[in-house]
């Protein structure tokens, strides 16, 4: 470890004496670079020795597999042969880079650095003349092209994606400068940022048109701040303004957030991580140029997202449909998209934020996220990934080795080593301790250096020790967050609170804050604890923050989470799994229905440290007596009738339910999971289906949103997907017996892009009592009944059948999928 940290402070001031001055104007906090601060945590450690030893290699072998490095050798001329892929696919490959920069800095490692000397030396050969880089471009003729590229440079910037690769390269180019002091990547780097500087901005009246999915605003910054070139900083704030500019270029909408002006918007809309990338890049150029409307408007936003469309966990994207934002309070769980790549653009933009503002608010949030909704996205052992993540499975949920759209396994591993810059800041004379890990952090305050160490177990354990050690005695203000946990406040806003009698009143007294062993007491200022004083070489900081179980409800518009209630302790948030709380069928343990159980009103917590389980964990279990509904209107607890009103009983049936922190589900295989707890039995779902893909619901069916056409992505589905060639049903119940005579299918069917087509026939029955029975064709007098035979399946509109009137309870729609291929439902309308 000493060799390591060694490493990071040469590191450290190799890049200090290699980076330009500091811009004229900046964020009023800046953070302690991640070259300057060395890990040594229980809980994080780890994990970033995984990613260092297991993520980074696997990551690149899965480009050098899926042909995504090669493609660079390609358009250098190294090697022959076509493209593969999609032309986004450059951008994975400078993610992985700028993970793997990182990684060097946390541990020297020449295999590794050996290895992106030469990765850089094809992708500088593959870069053209002028300074363009788009492998898909030097590898394809113009009428080969893919459509989403278009024949010519620039023409299709709302679908080429060729400023957002570029963008990634600029952040992996000043993260490998920052680490090794290499500027192979860099010089690559700007010769493309200079070509871009000469084709777009102010006075280039046949290109004023926003990129489609935003990055490049947030590499160009960091351009600008290792280099000093104020062209780069006038580009970023050219694209940002860009967006929502109906005098420059025809809008796109909301999904791409061009609906607007940034000065004007106020509700976060559209694709969750452009969105949060473009929030981003907004506040780098707002911090770099001063300019406070656009301050004013991600502070709008902002708020937006963390009082109406935030979730518990720190996600954000509530529907899979544009991988997009739902409507206010719009926060589902078992469907919730909540892509990791958002959890970690919402990361950048929170840390933005804060060092706008020096507000600890923006840092609970930051905190949320990390623990939870991001780091749910990459298993314990760094080879498999979750693209989505929700907070409910019926089992059916599982993590992936990859994905042909692969930005999340490349965004994981390149967030995971960069957290270390996010843990300390400082301002003038004040350092801020935004995050508890444990190690040590190198700062410089003036001309005084300071080394700040951290020992704590946290999130387990709420206590950390610090000491203090500056070079010489110095007087400054340190600045430790109380998070907004511990103050009684799960988040900003009023979007969830916590709804239990444990601290609710002032909670000052409970947290303990001393100083060379000595109380102090607590000062707080936007959620941090000042400690104002001459610094000694060896002074001991030490903070206690009680970590009781708490209970978490919801605002009530949140409707998905209405009689229900989640449980955290700390920092994290719990979940249970089936794994954990098996249940005995015909005398074989297996893993348990957890989505089914309903708490009563007596809940009591109970915390248990288990070292034999995923290398070390705090475990909660919930006692109480615990209800399932068996679907018949039975209540049922410990599998056991529950004696209906009337009935005498004096039996109590006491059950415990054990839970795990959310980040930790699914590193045992596939298994029913949940985050919210309810109250009360819910009501029947008037539908149900043979098999819904986990992100699709069957509610989709029949939620009133026409679709444009049969490949309609922008709305709610239904589909069978994965299942292929085979016989499939949805059906819709209804309260009373109801009289029909038509219905109409809007068949999904994705060809082009998919896997998903209408099927090779259908059929409709209706519930007869017991019995379910085809319906007839519509019956002429004086003829005999035959059997309905009027299914349609054409595609981009509604299919109708008509049939003899039923009064019925329930309507069931059976398939048979076509061999080799699924399909789905975009909406089923019955008529009368």
């Amino acid at each position: 470890m000493k060799r390591i940290a060694a490493s990071v402070a040469s590191v450290f001031a190799l890049s200090l004496v290699a980076t330009a001055a500091a811009p004229p104007k900046d964020y009023p906090i800046q953070p302690v670079p991640f070259t300057a601060v060395h890990v040594q945590d229980s809980f994080w450690s780890p994990r970033m020795e995984t990613n260092r030893a297991v993520t980074v290699w696997y990551d690149f072998q899965r480009c050098e597999e899926t042909g995504r490095i090669d493609n660079f050798a390609k358009a250098a001329g190294l090697m022959k042969g076509e493209f593969r892929g999609i032309p986004y696919d450059d951008s994975d490959v400078y993610k992985v880079i700028e993970g793997a920069a990182y990684s060097l800095a946390l541990a020297p490692d020449p295999k590794l650095d050996k290895y992106l000397d030469d990765l850089i030396a094809k992708i500088a050969a593959a870069q053209e003349p002028d300074g363009y880089l788009y492998t898909a471009r030097r590898l394809f003729t113009p009428e080969k092209m893919p459509k989403m590229s278009a024949p010519q440079r620039w023409t299709n910037l709302g679908a080429s994606h060729e400023l957002y690769n570029v963008g990634h390269l600029y952040e992996a180019a000043v993260a490998h400068f920052q680490a090794t002091g290499k500027r192979s990547l860099l010089d690559v780097a700007t010769k493309n940022a200079d070509m871009l500087c000469k084709t777009f901005g102010p006075g280039k009246d046949q290109l004023k048109e926003p990129p489609g999915h935003q990055e490049i605003e947030i590499g160009l910054c960091k351009l600008y701040r290792v280099t000093g070139q104020q062209r780069y900083l006038d580009l970023a704030k050219f694209y940002v303004e860009l967006r929502g500019r109906a005098d420059t270029h025809k809008l796109r909408g909301p999904n791409q957030q061009d609906h607007k002006p940034i000065y004007e918007q106020d509700e976060a809309v559209g694709h969750a991580v452009r969105a949060a990338y473009y929030y981003a890049g907004v506040a780098d150029v707002a911090a770099l140029t001063g300019d406070k409307k656009l301050i004013a408007a991600i502070d709008r936003l902002w708020e937006n997202v963390v009082f109406k469309k935030l979730y518990l966990t720190g996600g954000i994207g509530a529907t899979r449909h544009g991988e997009a934002f739902g409507a206010n309070y719009e926060l589902p769980n078992k469907t919730a998209y909540n892509e990791t790549c958002a959890a970690i653009a919402n990361a950048l933009w929170n840390e933005r934020m804060f060092l706008l503002h020096g507000d600890a608010r923006y840092l609970d949030v930051l905190e949320r996220i990390i623990y939870n909704g991001f780091l749910s996205g990459v298993a314990l052992t760094g080879s498999e990934f979750f693209y989505p993540n929700p907070l409910a499975s019926d089992a059916r949920y599982k993590r992936s080795p990859w994905f042909g759209t692969a930005c999340c396994p490349v965004n994981v591993v390149r967030f995971i080593p960069s957290i270390p810059g996010y843990i300390y800041a400082t301002r003038g004379s004040d350092v801020f301790v935004n995050l508890f890990i444990g190690g040590t952090g190198k700062l410089k305050l003036g001309k005084t250096a300071v080394e700040l160490s951290q020992q704590t177990r946290y999130p387990y354990d709420g206590k950390v020790a610090f000491t203090v050690t500056p070079e010489k005695k110095a007087a400054f203000t340190l600045n430790v967050r109380i998070p907004g946990w511990a103050r009684n406040a799960p988040v900003p806003g009023d979007l969830y609170r916590y709804d239990d009698a444990v601290m609710t009143t002032s909670n000052r007294e409970t947290i303990k804050l001393a100083v060379n062993g000595k109380p102090v007491t607590l000062s707080l200022k936007k959620g941090f604890a000042q400690i104002k004083r001459t610094w000694q070489p060896g002074d001991t900081v030490t903070l206690e923050l009680p970590m009781p179980v708490r209970r978490v409800v919801a605002h009530p518009s949140v409707k998905a989470d209405a009689d229900q209630f989640a449980v955290e302790r700390g920092p994290l948030v719990y979940c249970a799994e089936g794994a954990d709380n098996p249940e005995s069928v015909q005398g074989e343990s297996r893993a348990g229905k957890v989505l089914a159980r309903v708490p009563g009103a007596d809940v009591r917590f109970e915390t248990q440290e288990r070292r034999d389980l995923f290398g070390g964990i705090v475990t909660v279990k919930m006692v109480q007596q615990w209800m399932t509904n068996d679907g018949f209107g039975v209540t049922l607890v410990n599998s056991k009738p529950v004696p209906r009103r009337g009935e005498d009983s004096t039996e109590s049936h006491p059950t415990e339910m054990t839970l795990i922190p959310y980040c930790l589900w699914e590193n045992r295989g596939p298994n029913e999971m949940t985050v919210w707890f309810r109250t009360k039995p819910a009501p029947p779902e008037p539908w149900s289906a043979s098999y819904c893909f986990p992100s699709d619901s069957v509610e989709a069916c029949f939620d009133g949103q026409l679709p444009k056409n049969s490949n309609d992505h922008s709305i709610p589905r239904m589909t069978w997907w994965d299942h292929k060639g085979t016989a499939e049903w949805v059906e819709r119940a209804f309260d009373k017996p109801t009289k029909f005579s038509a219905a109409e299918v809007y068949w999904f069917d994705d060809t082009g892009k998919g896997g998903c087509r209408v099927p090779q026939s259908w059929r409709l029955l209706y519930k007869d009592g017991s019995e379910w029975k085809p319906v007839a064709a519509a019956q002429l007098t004086g003829f005999p009944v035959t059997p309905c035979d009027n299914y349609g399946v054409k595609r981009d509109q509604f299919n109708r059948v008509t049939f003899t009137p039923v009064t019925t309870t329930a309507l069931r729609l059976e398939v048979q999928l076509q061999p080799k291929f699924s399909g789905g439902i975009l909406e089923w309308r019955m008529r009368e």
